[in-house]
């Protein structure tokens, strides 16, 4: 069978301030109709700059020095706009890792749906609207109708993701390339979006190119795997085969890395092992550091985001908070925050209720410093006009009055060291990071003010496995080492159970269950656990064959 998508030694270079620096160094690989190849490896490896040269988007300061991509038997290696132009959205489509981004901020999910089918179909406007709710049914978007109306910001980061895909499937592409696709996907969601990627592409006899660092997703959904480190692909081969025998070491590092169904911190540790941490003793009967008392959100419409939520965290507790896009953990976490206003209930904090507290005015509370989080999309919450640094630096200056000097400069790269963030980077801007490394950024600026309690939502989701692993850790050492409480809001439930003391699972803005994590994971009570459990795709290295093929069945 001739080969759809077909690239040689392809080289990929980028100018930059200190001249240019090369992202790929010859890769090389072939994909027939049919065919599902898994591309994995750590952040900053090239896996997203290989998709965006096939799609032929590399920005301005990115160009392709040497090599050739050929796609359905014609070279657009260096094809011109207008030729490109047809190609992409109808014979090739690309679900891109950050949809927020990606989507147009003043245009409803209608009109881009609609903007991408009328671009390269001879259809009615009548008939585009029928087609666009069509998808978002498809891509499983709960109350479609009201949703083709929504903009962008007005949608969860996982809604996001799914209309990206609705657009990116809306043609019928021969080939499709899904970036970290399920990103901001739940469990349940997550599944039921690859399966019906899987489906489609097999169904039509698509090729889908699936860029991860979750090695679960790759065992389940590809037939070939190709790992790449640090713009080299160092290994290639079926995914059975692959993950029970790798050869290279790097491959061998990530598996390793992987969290399994047993897997605890320990096992995932890399390099020299994990000094034991130093636990602070408190006294018995300590109060909670955090109380939520009957907490209500209300939104546009009477729509419950947080409908009478209770639970209590101890200091230097940890506590998962998981459940499918929309259940109301952001929001959650957002009025833990103070960075919203509740509509009832209350929260206590050390004992004083914070609830009174503006939102807007409780920047200058001395609790402030003392509550800090890590955002869920590391891309927006960083300021594009600062450096790294600057980031990092920005809560010392601003809570603790830190002027620039030795003591500031200590402390931004005492953060950025314990984040895993490389000194070298620090002087770059956001944008000359990738996702992982960002993601870093936001770690560290939430830590830099050694706060009492850490809200980190989703904060690993854009982190390869092997950092993921050492930020658990060095999250799970602070916890111990600085009594630091952390409420931690994820839909990766494998992190949750290393990582969490309790748990509670949240639907539809409700407490569906709650309890000590093992219990939870060993016994779920509730039918809707026991379907987040069912969903999360497990890697098992010493699986016999890819679980593609379940997925196709």
């Amino acid at each position: 069978m001739t080969d759809l998508l077909r690239v040689e030694d392809l080289r990929v270079s980028f100018s930059t301030r200190h001249g240019m620096v090369a992202a790929l160094h010859g890769i090389g690989f072939a994909l027939k109709a049919g065919e599902t190849l898994g591309i994995v490896g750590e952040s900053g490896s090239g896996k997203s700059v290989t998709s965006l040269a096939v799609m032929r988007l590399l920005d301005r300061a990115g160009r392709i020095a040497s090599g050739r991509i050929v796609f359905q038997g014609r070279d657009i290696t260096r094809a011109k706009h207008g030729d490109l132009r047809s190609l992409r959205g109808a014979a090739m489509s690309m679900i891109f890792q950050n949809p927020r981004s990606a989507l147009n901020p003043i245009r409803t999910v209608e009109q881009q749906i609609v903007d991408v089918l009328r671009a390269h179909k001879p259809i009615t406007l009548s008939a585009a609207r029928a087609q666009a709710l069509e998808l978002l049914r498809a891509v499983l978007i709960r109350n479609p109708e009201q949703r083709l109306h929504a903009y962008p910001a007005e949608l969860s980061g996982g809604m996001c993701q799914r209309v990206m895909i609705a657009m990116a499937m809306a043609c019928e592409p021969a080939l499709l390339i899904a970036d970290e696709p399920t990103t901001g996907l739940d469990v349940t969601t997550q599944k039921a979006v690859m399966d019906l990627l899987a489906g489609i592409t097999a169904q039509r006899g698509m090729a889908m190119i699936l860029i991860t660092h979750d090695l679960g997703l790759a065992a389940r959904y590809c037939g070939e795997i190709a790992v790449m480190e640090r713009g080299l692909m160092v290994e290639q081969g079926p995914t059975a085969t692959l993950f029970q025998a790798p050869k290279h070491p790097y491959t061998q590092r990530l598996i390793a890395a992987s969290p399994t169904r047993r897997s605890t911190l320990a096992d995932l540790a890399q390099g020299e092992p994990v000094a034991p941490a130093s636990v602070i003793q408190r006294p018995p009967g300590t109060g909670p550091l955090l109380d939520l008392r009957h907490v209500l959100k209300v939104f546009t419409g009477d729509v419950r985001a947080v409908d009478d939520v209770s639970f209590s965290l101890p200091p230097g507790g940890s506590l998962g908070l998981v459940g499918e896009s929309g259940s109301g953990k952001s929001t959650l976490s957002r009025l833990i925050c103070r960075l919203i206003d509740l509509d009832g209930g209350d929260i206590i904090f050390q004992g004083e209720s914070i609830s009174a507290i503006p939102a807007n005015d409780f920047h200058r509370s001395p609790r402030r410093r003392d509550v800090q989080i890590v955002f869920q999309d590391p891309h927006d919450s960083l300021n594009p006009r600062f450096t790294a640094f600057d980031c990092i630096a920005h809560p010392l200056r601003r809570l603790e009055k830190m002027r620039d000097g030795a003591a500031l400069t200590t402390r931004v790269h005492e953060a950025a060291s314990r984040a895993g963030l490389p000194m070298d980077l620090l002087e770059r801007y956001p944008h000359q990071l990738s996702g992982g490394q960002k993601a870093r950024v936001g770690i560290a600026r939430a830590i830099a003010p050694r706060p009492r309690l850490l809200v980190l939502d989703e904060p690993t989701a854009a982190l390869d496995v092997s950092i993921q692993a050492v930020i658990l850790q060095l999250l799970d050492r602070l916890r111990k080492e600085d009594d630091l409480a952390m409420l931690f809001v994820s839909h990766d439930l494998n992190v949750v159970r290393m990582l969490c003391d309790d748990l509670v699972v949240l639907q539809h803005g409700k407490v569906v269950e709650a309890g000590p994590s093992a219990a939870v994971f060993e016994n779920p009570q509730s039918g809707y656990t026991r379907s987040l459990l069912d969903a999360i795709p497990h890697f098992d290295p010493h699986a016999t064959a890819p679980l593609l093929q379940v997925a196709e069945g």
